[in-house]
């Protein structure tokens, strides 16, 4: 039976979603499989939380499988929806180790009817029960009230209160922890109105508006403040704001073309809209007018009045979905801030994993990063993935950046997008002040081919070469690109300025295999396309010691299309060197070579083929005879074994520089931004 924690509240705007979202957060980065469950959801509508964590777990279960049933269903006959919601739970406990359940959202019902039908789902279910309360705008004793009236309703519904979560707290913690006494644990997280504020696509939706013109991609921006521009034109610029929205009347024309010069002029702020309201679409001049600013900023209009709009605007709320990835970094780090794991995981009596899941092992990657706390240079700071990517690391601190592009535009686009980068570093290679110093250095380095420092001054003004050199001269500790650029374009500074690591040959990469329940390193499947046998002990040799760098035990097969000594060609002899060469250069290491795949991996084969040896059956590192080989293998188990393959990360290098694929993910630039500083690590 797996182990389950039921997150419930006894109200409204708890931000019971950043809790669900922290928990399952810190449960999949010790616990195998972690699933969810929402046993009350609207009916009609795909329910953005649960679409949110099904992101997140590591349960792989369909969304129709995580919720129980609707609130009409519920309305209808309480105890049938009771069965209902218990057989359809019993059904994601049996695929589970550890299951977070999602109370309902007081949409619906009223409160105390709602508090203790949870508890009798909780009851029903054998989940304990954490209370999230909310603490913006109550003392420390009315949040005590609320509380001891939640933990008596839940009781008498014959569930247990393991831990009380504060949440949206604006008040001091010391005093709400003694306030609440020590009866049970309590946790407190402060007030953070971003988390609450609404996108501009929620206001578009909440007014029923159209969409005049602007970047899609932009209304997922949060609405932080409003403004109701119904004064002259200087008195709204005095007042315009970061992430603001600003409401108008739509047929105050001047008004409109003032806040979009404003919002492109540098110095004043980005706003996140405009909304035109009254029922007014601007004249046709002025819609020209408009689109010959090819402003990206989004502009709705909407048929209410000034004053429906601005309560409108002022009352509706955001949550965290798929679309607020500011939102869900923020809560991310609310969460491991505020919430103990090891102590909620002693409290569910959380066993210690047998297993390494993919999200486990991704998790422990950006945690090693975080301790590790390297400088990384990313050099495609006009991409949006990057800033994306910035946005995440930064919340998270996983690393300390510096992003290169012109400051004021990437910047402005990071705030069009709602992210933060403000602790980023941003250089301009064109026009930065270490030029004449990254000009003498790579004149130095590349003076046997007759590189001059006119010539060099130029060159090192690409992105690719200033990061390089960045890096080389300690101003930082590696640097991630290829999102936007070549991987040739990516590494070729690196082979002329930081050059191969001492008693290395080449430089190779490897992939690190995610699979269902543990970590394969493979290499090299994606620089070598043939490399000789004295080159493939040098990545074997490299390989290995990227394994033991990221917690992987080295058990290193050299694989071919024969096993032992049983076959014979060019191929095979190659590989069988090869192994004879790692042997004498790095004897600590455990090796096997020429051996087929099959017996590397696989045990029963293993005992026929190779009977004594100490990695057949139980390889961890695979190294491919050619790069051919090597990157079909990677992409066929990748794709038929449903693999996260993480790479490729360049070894062999004296300082770490990684490489992206094009159609890199954020997702994927977080994680080599992660990698490349443990490898700076060392």
């Amino acid at each position: 039976m797996a182990n389950s924690i039921y997150v419930a509240s006894p109200e409204g705007e708890t931000g019971k979603s950043t809790i669900a979202l922290g928990l399952v957060d810190m449960f999949t980065k010790r616990v195998g499989k972690v699933g969810i469950f929402r046993p009350v959801v609207r009916t009609g509508e795909r329910d953005a939380l649960v679409e949110l964590l099904l992101q997140r777990d590591s349960a792989d279960i369909a969304y129709d499988d995580v919720v129980g049933v609707t609130y009409e269903e519920l309305h209808r006959d309480a105890d049938e929806a009771l069965a209902q919601i218990v057989q359809a739970y019993r059904a994601i406990e049996s695929k589970c180790d550890l299951v977070v359940i999602i109370g309902s959202d007081y949409t619906d019902v009223a409160g105390p009817a709602e508090l203790a039908f949870n508890a009798r789902i909780a009851a029903n279910l054998g989940a304990p029960v954490l209370l999230t309360v909310r603490g913006a705008g109550r003392t420390p004793d009315e949040i005590r009230q609320v509380a001891e009236l939640a933990v008596s309703e839940i009781s008498a519904g014959h569930a247990s209160v393991v831990g009380v979560v504060v949440n949206r707290a604006d008040g001091d913690e010391a005093d709400i922890r003694q306030a609440l006494g020590d009866a049970r644990p309590v946790w407190v997280l402060p007030e953070v109105p971003l988390l609450t504020a609404p996108t501009v696509d929620d206001l578009k939706r909440a007014l029923n508006g159209t969409v005049l013109s602007g970047d899609e991609a932009l209304f997922d921006r949060e609405a932080e403040s409003l403004l109701v521009c119904g004064m002259g034109v200087e008195h709204i610029l005095e007042r315009l704001r970061e992430g603001q929205v600003a409401i108008a009347a739509g047929d105050r024309s001047e008004l409109l073309i003032s806040l979009l010069a404003a919002h492109a002029a540098e110095g004043f702020p980005s706003l996140a809209g405009i909304i035109l309201n009254g029922g007014y679409q601007p004249a046709e001049i002025v819609t020209e007018l408009v689109s010959g600013f090819a402003s990206k900023l989004p502009i709705i209009t909407c048929d209410t009045n000034t004053y429906e709009t601005a309560q409108i605007v002022a009352t509706t709320r955001g949550g965290l979905t798929t679309r607020t990835q500011r939102k869900v970094d923020i809560a991310l780090q609310l969460a491991d801030t505020h919430l103990p794991a090891d102590e909620l995981a002693q409290l569910l009596e959380v066993s210690e994993p047998s297993v390494v899941t993919p999200l486990m092992f991704e998790a422990e990657l950006l945690e090693r990063a975080k301790r590790a706390n390297k400088h990384i240079v990313l050099p495609e700071g006009e991409d949006d993935r990057i800033l994306r990517a910035a946005s995440t690391l930064l919340a998270r601190g996983t690393a300390r950046l510096t992003i290169l592009g012109i400051e004021s535009q990437i910047r402005a686009r990071a705030a069009e997008l709602g992210l933060d980068i403000d602790a980023a570093t941003i250089l301009d290679p064109a026009t930065s002040d270490y030029l004449p110093e990254f000009a003498a250095e790579y004149t130095k380095l590349r003076a046997h081919k007759g590189m001059t420092e006119d010539r060099a001054k130029e060159i090192v003004r690409d992105v690719s070469y200033f990061g390089t050199l960045m890096v080389h001269l300690g101003y930082a500790d590696g640097m991630v690109s290829g999102a936007t650029h070549t991987t040739a374009h990516t590494i070729k500074p690196s082979f002329e300025i930081i050059k191969t690591a001492p008693g290395t040959s080449i430089v190779s990469s490897v992939f690190l295999m995610l699979l269902a329940d543990r970590v394969l390193v493979y290499g090299d499947c994606a620089v070598n396309p043939d490399p000789t046998a004295e080159q493939l002990a040098d990545i074997a040799i490299s390989s290995a010691a990227t394994a033991e760098q990221f917690g992987i035990d080295p058990r290193t097969a050299m694989l071919s299309y024969s096993t032992g000594s049983s076959g014979f060609g060019a191929d095979v002899d190659k590989v069988r060197e090869a192994t004879a060469i790692v042997r004498e250069r790095a004897p600590e290491m455990l090796v096997e070579g020429p051996i087929q795949y099959d017996a590397a991996v696989d045990a029963a084969v293993a005992s026929t083929k190779m009977p004594d040896s100490k990695v057949a059956g139980r390889a961890t590192v695979f190294i491919f005879p050619d790069l051919n080989t090597g990157n079909n293998t990677y992409k066929a188990v990748q794709r038929s074994a449903g693999a996260v393959a993480v790479g490729p990360v360049l070894q062999g290098l004296n300082k770490p520089v990684n490489d992206l694929s094009r159609g890199a993910l954020v997702h994927d630039i977080v994680n080599t931004v992660a990698i490349t500083a443990i490898q700076a690590e060392g």
